[in-house]
């Protein structure tokens, strides 16, 4: 009877181990590179696979066989018009499907080999505990092997065998986890720029200088857009002499209002991605995210709330994160495909409330809100960095620590201010500096 359950056991540990050992296999496919593995074990015989993007996990929308199911993460992006011609054949799709299905089986065969392997360590050193004699011993190792294969082939391998089938028709990581299609951008290639020369701003609020002084000469759309004299794109031109153009406009997300064209008031303005600027640029400096996330609203919310930490409101938070995640894979691929392959960086988000809160007394903001806001744009960031990286995309941070709303020499506006916690002149600059910093590095 005891042998019987450290059989059941040592099987059932050997498995548990293989899941956590097998190492997650690379393939490589139409400019990007993606880990294959498995999830954590379900007590439901059926569910969502998992894609990791950039930190955020998203579930799949195909529904897999079993108590374990695929989990993608994608680790690396290298795009060229090339590839991207290529991405739109039959045969890339055929590619993606053999490599993912190639890499699912690969990972199989080494579960299995460190099942095997697990079950006979655990099962001898449980001998070697029972102090048995040869024969016994024999019998344990001989009983665990079998024992934890047929687990292994009757449970795990439920997914391994059923997977394959469901993972075809797959086109891109996007089909994963569904969402309608990014616009396309298929630029000619031409030679990569040598020189910083021609600078273009894409973006939203922050990077169009909302609340400060209108651009001079300004036209309908810059109105519309909340453009700014004393954005940071003038103060890069003005400090370095380069040609900065400024498409950001407040509001913008990613699909409306750098891939696609955003609906503001009467106008529609054009996709900032597909200006002539951004065409020839030698570099393209991008500030969005905070509108996809909703971050406005969040602000709004965990004023009036009791608490900006409640499961409700984070859950939400999260949902948007999950969704922007999809939404920066298809900026970072149309990035890559820019005819004049500029240097690409970044923004992170300042922190608009480093320091004291007490003046932000009468809007409820306490530190305990203050440190949940921080957590939340921490959050952000960290996926705007982890997707720069995977592209080879450089970042800017820009530190207001000191100069927080309620400083003496605040980088950002108050809340009497007409684009409260958006950046001051002062701010501006500082954004600047960064991106300078960025875009000189070697």
């Amino acid at each position: 009877m005891v042998d019987a359950l450290i059989v059941v056991a040592a099987a059932s540990g050997a498995i548990a181990l293989s899941l956590w050992l097998t190492p997650m296999q690379e393939v490589s496919t139409a400019g990007q590179t993606v880990g294959v593995g498995v999830t954590a074990p379900s007590w439901s015989v059926s569910g969502p696979g998992q894609l990791d993007l950039f930190g955020q996990s998203l579930p799949t929308t195909i529904q897999f066989d079993g108590p374990i199911r695929p989990r993608l993460t994608l680790t690396h992006i290298t795009l060229s018009e090339q590839l991207s011609q290529f991405a739109a054949t039959k045969d890339a799709a055929a590619n993606l499907e053999e490599a993912l299905i190639g890499g699912w089986q690969r990972f199989f065969v080494w579960q299995l080999v460190i099942v095997a392997v697990a079950a006979l360590v655990l099962s001898g050193a449980a001998a070697g505990w029972l102090r048995h004699g040869w024969r016994e011993t024999g019998i344990l190792i001989a009983g665990t092997l079998v024992v934890a294969l047929a687990l292994d082939l009757g449970g795990v391998m439920v997914t391994a065998y059923s997977t394959p089938a469901k993972l075809k028709g797959i086109s891109s990581l996007q089909d994963l986890v569904g969402g309608s299609p990014a616009p396309t951008l298929r630029p000619a290639p031409t030679s990569p720029a040598q020189t910083i020369k021609d600078v273009v701003v894409v973006g939203d609020s922050t990077a169009a200088g909302l609340g400060l002084r209108r651009v001079a000469h300004a036209t309908t759309d810059d109105r519309w857009c909340g453009r700014s004299q004393d954005a940071f794109a003038v103060d890069l031109a003005q400090v370095n002499s380069w040609s900065v153009t400024n498409l950001a406009c407040s509001g913008a997300t990613i699909r409306s209002g750098l891939l696609g064209s955003q609906l503001i008031g009467p106008r529609t303005i054009p996709a900032q991605l597909k200006s002539p600027a951004v065409a020839k640029a030698q570099a393209v400096i991008v500030n969005i995210g905070a509108n996809d996330v909703q971050w406005t609203s969040m602000l709004e919310l965990c004023a009036v709330a009791a608490s900006c930490s409640d499961n409700a409101e984070q859950a939400y938070f999260q949902q948007q994160l999950a969704a922007f995640s999809s939404d920066y894979l298809q900026l970072l691929d149309q990035l890559q495909l820019l005819p004049s392959h500029p240097l690409v960086v970044i923004n992170l988000y300042y922190d608009p409330v480093p320091g004291s809160v007490a003046c932000l007394a009468k809007q409820n903001i306490t530190p305990d809100k203050q440190k949940t806001l921080q957590d939340d744009l921490a959050a952000l960031n960290a996926i705007l960095a982890e997707g720069a990286k995977t592209a080879d995309f450089a970042t800017a941070s820009p530190d207001f620590t000191g100069h927080g709303v309620c400083s003496s020499q605040p980088y950002v506006q108050g809340v009497a201010d007409p684009a409260p916690f958006h950046p001051t002149p002062s701010g501006a600059l500082a954004i600047a500096l960064a991106d300078e910093h960025a875009l000189r590095l070697p």
